[in-house]
């Protein structure tokens, strides 16, 4: 099976299956004394975790309304190799997190048949065998080892740019959008109090009752998380095949349960003129990228802080659609392995929409392209 190693030069490579003993990842290309120990990744680790029964969220507790699976993982990482006296060797990173709440007599009457907006019908298609408990390899629970490396990569780009900041929220949830940083209400600190990681109080009130009525009806959501990074300086990205906002999109894709991706204006850019899309370039007061270039500031950011694959400067701006999670309590029909018809429920612990545990790993993803940049940056000229 190809494909489980993401990057060129700062890589990760993910490995584990839901049900099996541990998932994790190996981290290689981090350079030599970045500061790194166990509670940067458990900090990391937790923000991916469930906020429902048995979960942790914000203030308070666990999600009373039900909003995510039940399934309490401790996550606890070991680290096996690449790091001494908490700082890295330059070696790999390999981090281990073992499965310890596993049900997998939940999934035994799932052995023969496909489950409607899962992926295990193409899954045999491929590769003629599956494990079917809990989706194995194509589980969210894969994502574990994404943030683990990219926990790694924000301590690297702490290290090396200082001034960049990763921040990804939800700004939309089942329909409802979610006001955004720039309007009245949006508050970082909101969506660590309550158990959807909105942040915003009354439109995270709104969801809430919307997800427990989804919930009651055995049905789930999709939504949109939102991502911007501050502090990116000019420069990054190849202008052919390895663009900024292409690697990025790559990289948002390649999450389970991705269906678009929008950088800068997005689609709404297929409906402007060229007039009103381009951001206006104005003298910039940041120090000059190199020696003869001028620093240059934008009147406004539709480029989502890209522009021929390289960053600007300003703002990289995305957002993610994630749709809704496909194990929902609902009748359906599907077939067997034997191509018979047959009812189906899905039983079990699964989540109503699983935007709030996604936003970290958009984070990841986004931290693991940059740092991955940086470095091709180093190399492209002397």
């Amino acid at each position: 099976m190809a494909g489980n190693r993401f990057g060129t030069i700062f890589t990760v490579t993910t490995f584990g299956e839901s049900h099996g003993p541990a998932c994790g990842a190996v981290v290689e290309g981090c350079p030599a004394g970045v500061s790194l120990d166990r509670e940067i990744l458990i900090r990391e680790l937790r923000r991916r975790r469930p906020r429902g029964a048995g979960g942790t969220g914000g203030a308070g507790g666990g999600d009373p309304l039900g909003a995510s699976t039940a399934r309490a993982e401790e996550d606890d990482p070991e680290i096996l190799s690449g790091v001494f006296g908490g700082k890295t060797l330059g070696t790999p990173i390999a981090i281990l997190v073992r499965n310890r709440d596993h049900h997998s007599s939940d999934y035994d009457e799932l052995r023969d048949l496909y489950r409607p907006g899962h992926a295990d019908w193409t899954w045999e298609a491929k590769y003629a065998f599956r494990d079917h408990r809990g989706g194995g390899r194509s589980s969210g629970r894969e994502t574990l080892g994404r943030v683990a490396g990219g926990a790694v990569a924000k301590a690297f780009l702490a290290a090396a740019c200082p001034a960049l900041e990763i921040r990804a929220w939800p700004s939309a949830i089942a329909g409802i959008p979610v006001p955004g940083p720039e309007d009245a209400g949006f508050d970082w600190e909101e969506a660590g109090r309550n158990p959807l990681a909105v942040p915003h109080r009354e439109a995270a009130a709104e969801i809430l009752a919307l997800i427990e009525r989804l919930r009651k009806e055995g049905d789930s959501a999709g939504g949109v998380v939102s991502c911007r990074v501050t502090g990116l300086p000019p420069g990054l990205g190849e202008p052919v095949f390895d663009k900024l906002d292409g690697r990025i999109a790559a990289a948002m894709v390649s999450i389970g349960a991705v269906k678009g991706v929008e950088l800068g204006a997005g689609f709404a850019a297929a409906r402007g003129r060229g007039s009103s899309h381009n951001d206006g370039i104005l003298p910039g007061e940041a120090a000059p990228p190199l020696p003869g270039i001028p620093s240059l500031a934008f009147r406004t950011n539709h480029a989502g802080g890209v522009l021929g694959g390289i960053s600007t400067g300003a703002p990289l701006e995305f957002r993610t659609a994630f749709k809704p999670v496909p194990s929902i309590a609902k009748p359906q029909r599907t077939l067997d392995r034997h191509g018979s018809p047959r009812d189906l429920i899905i039983r079990g612990r699964h989540d109503v929409c699983i935007v709030p545990r996604a936003v970290p790993v958009v984070e990841a993803m986004t931290a693991l392209v940059l740092a991955d940049l940086l470095l091709l940056n180093r190399c492209a000229r002397l």
